[in-house]
């Protein structure tokens, strides 16, 4: 796996530096050992979640290391990434080298549930290090599977399902027909969504399942068409989703009134879409590059890096959650595992990305979400250019109660 070393000046602002190391070993006698910070970017370098995901990752948290430079006190960031290949053996051998070997203080990013839940579990038992899970969507790394030093920043599936499902509802989608991958990922989107339909007195009309990386997804459509229902529920993600939005627009599913509603699509899935398939598509995601000054601003240094795409939200949440992480080091004079995260969860976060917010007791982190909708091409003003905000979902709704998650970390 290859090595980014970012060399972090104190506040003297001097350049970032990218070098290559080997192996290091880390000394005990120090609060910060070494005053060295290490970072590992376990992510999808080359599947097919790497656009949202991958390098666009590791930029993410190279950036959190440079804004948080003046921070730092002349502390030295090391980021180093890896490619877990979606697999759940590969990914959790990766972490226990890392953090046997005294590689990385924390963890970031880790797309996919099964992933990530393995890796959780490596964490669980070396409490030196903190994971900042940005790229996983199971809401069980906040419920039953919790851990003390497991942060979740970006979203989850009950935030996506009861954001998506409960808007379009209040908006006159209250017939509803799933499209679902079947597996634990779809079945726990297709859930949460049915649940908040049904409670505001929506009906389900049915729902069809397919097999992850399905390749032809017309009968899937040609059912749900079929159905008549007004909004057509997507509860799966990446390839998927793109595909099966694709064939509804080849069966002029969304001409014909039924409008679709991803539970899981980020701006890349959109890009490789299209407008014209992907339009009038409703969408829920924490974060968008075009909403204010702030994030236009790290779209822009972002694109500069990685030849003109801008940010998703994942990797939205891996600046954040990075940047946030290394205030807490310096807060807590430390990069031990478990004193981190309480410094994590005791401080506010703010950031130019998400704004004003705070880590629960679950290590769930908390802000606004947002329910989008793709533009038609005709209303788009430029690439990237792609979503009108329909509505913010205000933090203190845009998550599971804590009390409902079912967390060991919570009394009462």
């Amino acid at each position: 796996m290859r090595l980014i070393s970012l060399l972090i000046a104190a506040a003297t602002g001097a350049a970032l530096a990218v070098l290559a190391h080997g192996p290091a070993t880390r000394s005990a006698a120090a609060a910060v050992p070494d005053n060295e910070v290490r970072i590992g970017v376990l992510t999808d370098m080359t599947g097919f979640a790497s656009d949202s995901t991958g390098i666009g990752s590791v930029v993410a948290a190279q950036l959190a290391a440079e804004d948080a430079a003046g921070l730092l006190g002349g502390m030295k960031v090391d980021v180093v990434q890896a490619d877990h290949q979606n697999k759940p053996d590969v990914g959790s051998a990766i972490a226990k080298q890392w953090l046997e070997n005294g590689r990385v203080d924390a963890i970031a990013d880790v797309p996919f549930s099964s992933v990530a839940l393995a890796v959780n579990e490596v964490v669980r038992a070396n409490p030196k290090a903190v994971f900042l899970a940005s790229g996983p969507g199971t809401a069980d790394l906040t419920g039953p599977k919790c851990a003390p030093n497991t942060i979740h920043w970006t979203y989850d599936t009950w935030s996506l399902a009861n954001g998506t499902a409960k808007a379009v509802v209040q908006n006159g989608g209250d017939t509803w027909f799933f499209v679902t991958a079947d597996y634990a990922f779809g079945h726990a989107l297709e859930r949460d969504a049915m649940t908040v339909v049904k409670a505001m007195n929506g009906t389900v009309l049915g729902s069809v399942r397919h097999p992850p990386n399905a390749s032809d997804f017309s009968s899937f459509m040609l059912q749900a068409q079929a159905s008549k229902a007004k909004i057509i529920g997507l509860a799966n993600a990446v390839g998927d989703t793109i595909n099966s939005v694709k064939q509804a627009a080849e069966f002029g599913i969304p001409k014909g009134g039924q409008t679709l509603a991803a539970l899981l699509m980020q701006i890349t899935d959109v890009h490789s879409i299209g407008l014209e398939a992907a339009q009038g598509l409703y969408l829920t995601e924490a974060f968008y590059w075009d909403m204010n000054d702030g994030t236009r601003a790290f779209a822009d240094r972002f694109a500069k890096r990685t030849g003109g795409k801008r940010p998703g939200m994942i990797q939205a949440g891996v600046y954040a959650s990075v940047l946030h992480y290394l205030k807490a080091v310096k807060a807590a004079d430390t990069t031990d595992g478990t004193a981190v995260a309480a410094k994590m969860k005791a401080m506010p976060t703010d950031d130019p990305l998400f704004g004003h917010g705070s880590i629960r007791a679950d290590g769930r982190h908390i802000h606004d979400m947002y329910l989008f909708q793709v533009k038609a091409p005709a209303e788009s003003k430029g690439p990237w250019d792609y979503y009108r905000t329909v509505q913010t979902i205000p933090a203190a709704e845009a998550f599971r109660p804590l009390a409902q998650g079912g967390c060991p970390l919570v009394k009462g």
